[in-house]
């Protein structure tokens, strides 16, 4: 993959280079995450987080009590919900990397118009 980059580094110009090195490297995924709440649908990332963090407590908060029952019945009727809510926990945040993938992806598509866009100029 590194040779492929490369080759196009080298075919671009100067002015193309400084463009793209403009744009910046690819952000890390605290900044991608953090970038989906300034997004169209930012309510919808906020209120899945806000939900996410609830039921990862409340998992923690019944793990909790798993850990502190003596005899096995307790012991079920607190592992029980706190092995769901952790799954559920983890569901939600696992429903946050679809749009961070999408926007990857549009990232990438912008780059290809921009070197597609500069090449019709010629």
């Amino acid at each position: 993959m590194r040779n492929v980059d490369e080759l196009i580094d080298e075919a671009l110009d100067a002015e193309e280079r400084e463009l793209l090195r403009s744009i910046g490297d690819e952000p890390g995924f605290v900044e991608r995450a953090m970038g989906l709440f300034g997004a169209g649908m930012g309510w919808m990332v906020t209120f899945m987080m806000v939900g996410q963090t609830l039921l990862f407590l409340a998992g923690v908060w019944a793990a909790w009590g798993f850990f502190e029952a003596s005899d096995p019945v307790t012991q079920l009727r607190w592992g029980f919900p706190a092995a769901v809510l952790l799954l559920a926990s983890l569901a939600v945040k696992l429903g946050v990397a679809a749009p961070i993938h999408a926007n990857q992806i549009m990232r990438e598509l912008k780059r290809i118009e921009l070197q597609i866009a500069r090449g019709a100029k010629r």
